[in-house]
């Protein structure tokens, strides 16, 4: 199965900036179902952010709208996060998703930690 790693995770002030990343240990066209980021903060459930479907076309929640968004390197095999205009809302541990059509488990990677406050 492959493996996903989170990087990136960091404090940064409202307003700011910051580009996640999440390393596969294989090919990531090789989850059909696309990949995704989700996140999840304290006391709360865990809520989709993000997706890029493997003809490239993209989707974000609302909130995210307009300052997030997600790319790929399908020759390193990561998928990225960048994120613009963060807000205290956006704190979260965001975690990187792998998904297949037919059944067959997502694999998820251990999360990076978002802190935004000043």
């Amino acid at each position: 199965q492959v493996q996903l790693e989170e990087s990136g995770g960091t404090l940064v002030q409202p307003g700011g900036s910051q580009t996640l990343s999440c390393a596969a240990s294989g090919s990531i066209l090789s989850f059909s179902a696309g990949m995704a980021w989700y996140r999840q903060a304290p006391g709360k459930e865990r809520e989709w952010v993000a997706s890029i479907r493997n003809d490239g076309g993209t989707s974000y929640r609302d909130s995210v709208m307009g300052r997030f968004i997600i790319s790929r390197d399908t020759e390193k095999n990561t998928v990225a996060l960048r994120m613009h205009n963060l807000k205290p809302e956006d704190t979260a541990v965001y975690l990187c998703w792998g998904g297949h059509y037919g059944g067959r488990a997502a694999s998820w990677g251990q999360g990076t930690q978002v802190t935004v406050s000043s």
